[in-house]
């Protein structure tokens, strides 16, 4: 399928009634069509991967074209400026995490990124930074202990923003690093706790909601 099939089925999937409630849940619906992650998932196996198709279907625009271009794109094949370019745009969450989780934290560039975009002032440029922390914690079994561990200054460094859609990912990456093994179990904990110290309510939020989750038996119990 080329560009301008692709485009056209997406129209004839479009649900308008499901806008309404992507707004409520923070989505911008500016370009939006209402179409479901699972439909978009189904039409991504009918497209197969295309890289050129997935840097059109981004330059359209449009909220789910967006979407589907992190699933049909090689993550071979992303350079680094693809992904400045494509982080500049991001205007909503979904497409952020739908873009660090699919497609940007299995590129060569995935950890580098994480770091610099983590200090940047944008804020879903900042959150694609923690998402990558996260993907990469649940996706990149073979990274070894210490390249998680050197994530969590950067957590710490950022857990005052308190914008919303940026504590949540902040809180995102130091719970996915604490769940990957004792080790870093540990040292996740101990950055809840610095945390706490900081006294700040983004700080103290993020904090209390990761040490629920890591201090759980069912946390316990996995690790």
């Amino acid at each position: 399928m080329n560009a301008r099939e692709v485009l056209k089925e997406l129209q004839r999937r479009a649900n308008p009634a499901n806008i309404a409630g992507m707004a409520r849940f923070g989505i911008n619906p500016a370009t939006a069509l209402g179409i479901s992650i699972p439909n978009l998932r189904a039409l991504a196996k009918q497209v197969g991967h295309d890289h050129e198709l997935a840097g059109a279907l981004w330059d359209s625009g449009i909220h789910e074209a967006r979407i589907l271009a992190c699933y049909v794109a090689d993550p071979a094949r992303v350079t680094a400026r693809q992904m400045e370019n494509w982080v500049r745009d991001f205007d909503s969450w979904d497409v952020c995490d739908q873009c660090c989780g699919n497609l940007f934290d299995r590129t060569r560039f995935a950890w580098r990124k994480a770091a610099i975009w983590s200090g940047r002032k944008e804020e879903f440029v900042r959150r694609a930074g923690f998402v990558l922390m996260a993907s990469l914690a649940v996706h990149d079994k073979a990274a070894p202990d210490s390249a998680f561990v050197a994530f969590l200054p950067l957590i710490e460094r950022a857990a005052s923003d308190d914008r919303n859609f940026v504590r949540k990912a902040v809180n995102w990456a130091l719970r996915q690093i604490g769940k990957r093994n004792r080790r870093s179990h540990r040292q996740a904990i101990q950055t809840a706790r610095n945390l706490r110290r900081q006294n700040t309510p983004s700080a103290r939020w993020i904090a209390a909601d990761a040490l629920r989750e890591l201090t759980s038996d069912a946390v316990k119990k996995r690790l």
